[in-house]
């Protein structure tokens, strides 16, 4: 990377939020869990994160604090495990940001809560409760181009100048390139900000300058080797993999799009047993668009080394 992009921090590189596994029943696979964790890393990951496409929004209390124990139990040593933590109070999101430290995440990852429209002071005490609640890192994520609506750049830098290299970002809001770049100026290009949107916007992000990466988990083989050859300068490489991974997150239109095709491709690479999502779901994965899911895929397969 160039002199004039941010210090990177050690929670960096590829960090793939993983799928929650279900059985039939919708309890939770801890087996499968275990194994598509190990899964990750053998394909390369630096990490792990426990996020929005983990269902973390359908689980109980409970179900989360158990997720995000079996997440660090399984990956810890392997790696750094992120947790969500966002919550519909400050309240709880400080209880969860508690446990995950607890247990040993090395990072937690908040959403702002979704179901309150609320200013900006109220936004920022919320972050606020949950940084000084702990001691790891906290990634700001704004999640908007999947839930709630965009968190202002003064907002997000705000907490960086106040608080420091600890607060970390995942931006999503639209348009990606130029929020980014703008937060990366904001904060005097020292934050440490991750992409955020499965890989799409990847190419663009690691010219803006990210610390990493948060895609999923079902193309996970595709995306370390594109931030390889990013960090290698092979241009030719670099839009061999961007094309077919870019053309596959294009299909998946919103966050229960990307839990249809994600667990499909995780059954079809045989880490998954089912493609059971909790719902009510918003999406259900058509044949035809599973016919065009394959073709993609198999192009980018086609990408990878033997």
């Amino acid at each position: 990377m160039s002199s004039d992009q941010w210090v990177t921090s050690p929670i960096s590189g590829v960090l793939p939020v993983f799928q929650t596994p279900f059985h039939e029943d919708e309890t939770i696979d801890f087996v499968t869990l275990e194994q598509e964790i190990q899964w990750l890393y053998d394909q390369g990951s630096d990490g792990i994160v426990m996020g929005m496409v983990s269902e973390t929004l359908r689980l109980s209390s409970e179900e989360r604090q158990q997720l995000a124990e079996a997440a660090c139990r399984f990956g810890g040593e392997r790696g750094v495990v992120v947790i969500s933590v966002g919550a519909e109070s400050s309240h709880t999101a400080e209880v969860y940001a508690r446990h995950a430290e607890a247990v040993g995440a090395a990072a937690v990852m908040a959403i702002p809560p979704v179901s309150v429209g609320m200013v900006e002071d109220e936004l920022k005490r919320y972050y606020e409760r949950i940084i000084k609640a702990i001691t790891i890192p906290v990634i700001v994520q704004d999640a908007s181009g999947y839930v709630g609506k965009p968190m202002s750049i003064a907002l997000q830098a705000s907490l960086f100048n106040e608080y420091g290299q600890r607060v970390m970002f995942k931006p999503e809001a639209t348009p990606i390139g130029p929020r980014l770049s703008a937060l990366r100026q904001a904060t005097g290009g020292q934050a440490a900000i991750f992409e955020g949107t499965g890989g799409i916007a990847l190419v663009d992000s690691y010219r803006r300058g990210i610390a990493g990466t948060i895609p999923g988990a079902d193309l996970i083989d595709g995306i370390v080797a594109l931030w390889r050859a990013l960090q290698a300068g092979d241009e030719q490489r670099i839009y061999e993999l961007s094309l077919p991974i870019s053309a596959l997150i294009a299909v998946q239109t919103s966050l229960d799009a990307f839990l249809a095709v994600e667990k499909y491709l995780l059954v079809k690479r045989g880490i998954f047993k089912n493609t059971t999502v909790r719902g009510p779901v918003g999406y259900v994965l058509d044949e035809e668009t599973r016919q065009e899911v394959d073709r993609l895929f198999e192009r980018l397969l086609a990408a990878l080394p033997e």
